[in-house]
């Protein structure tokens, strides 16, 4: 098989198994443990679930595409630059998402994600589970979706814009399962913002503190907020 065919059956497993990840695990779960429900033991080893997706990804990259998980080369950069980056891309997803969702809510007036309002009372005072989340959900999303998928893309295509394009797009699809259109678009405008930095400076690192601290400053804001205000989020 072609280097091209390994990578599109490469990015269609990525994708299945994150899409599968994102729904079944907490019926497979219950299944194996029998707790019922989400609660932070069955949130947990769901988010072990997402780390197992990334060793099969891994794998799949050295043992059938016989190449490097990640394409592109890491550019070092200064502990000035990476301050700035961060800094930069934290805002740039802050007050665009903010935008993005306020237009969303006046043109559709949604209801708060019912799968978030449940999360609320798992997260609340449990710091093991808010770091162990945003962790995983940095980690894992950024070298999957930045790192594996979206220079695959550029491979097969031939087009920096289509790996930035889909790889957004397919990221805005994995959240989906929170029920509300500003739960997709949000993280696609994410995905624009990141996949641009990828391209342009070709570092995961800068991205997955930036992940890790989008996550980490939004869930600890649900900790302390009253569940009424959670339409800001």
């Amino acid at each position: 098989m072609e280097v091209n065919g390994k990578y599109s059956i490469g990015i269609l497993l990525t994708f299945v198994l994150l899409a599968a990840a994102m729904l079944y695990s907490f019926p497979v779960i219950t299944l194996i443990t029998g707790i019922k429900g989400i609660t932070a033991t069955s949130f947990f080893l769901s988010r072990i679930v997402i780390w197992i997706v990334l060793l099969i990804v891994f794998l799949y990259s050295i043992v059938i595409e016989k190449g490097s998980f990640l394409l592109k080369k890491e550019n070092s950069y200064s502990v000035l630059f990476y301050i700035k980056a961060v800094l930069s891309l934290y805002f740039i997803c802050l007050i665009g998402g903010a935008v993005l969702n306020a237009i969303i809510l006046f043109f559709i007036p949604e209801k708060i994600s019912d799968k978030l309002l449940n999360l609320v009372p798992v997260f609340r005072n449990n710091y093991f589970l808010i770091i162990s989340t945003c962790l995983t959900a940095a980690v894992a999303e950024e070298f999957l979706m930045r790192g594996y998928i979206q220079p695959r893309i550029e491979k097969i295509y031939n087009n920096p814009t289509s790996g930035i394009i889909i790889s957004a797009i397919l990221f805005g699809i994995l959240h989906s399962t929170y029920g509300t259109i500003g739960q997709v678009l949000g993280p696609f405008f994410i995905g624009i913002v990141f996949a641009l930095f990828y391209k342009r400076y070709s570092n995961i690192k800068i991205l997955i503190i930036c992940h890790f601290m989008i996550d980490f400053i939004s869930l600890m804001a649900l900790n302390f907020i009253n569940i009424k205000h959670l339409s800001v989020f």
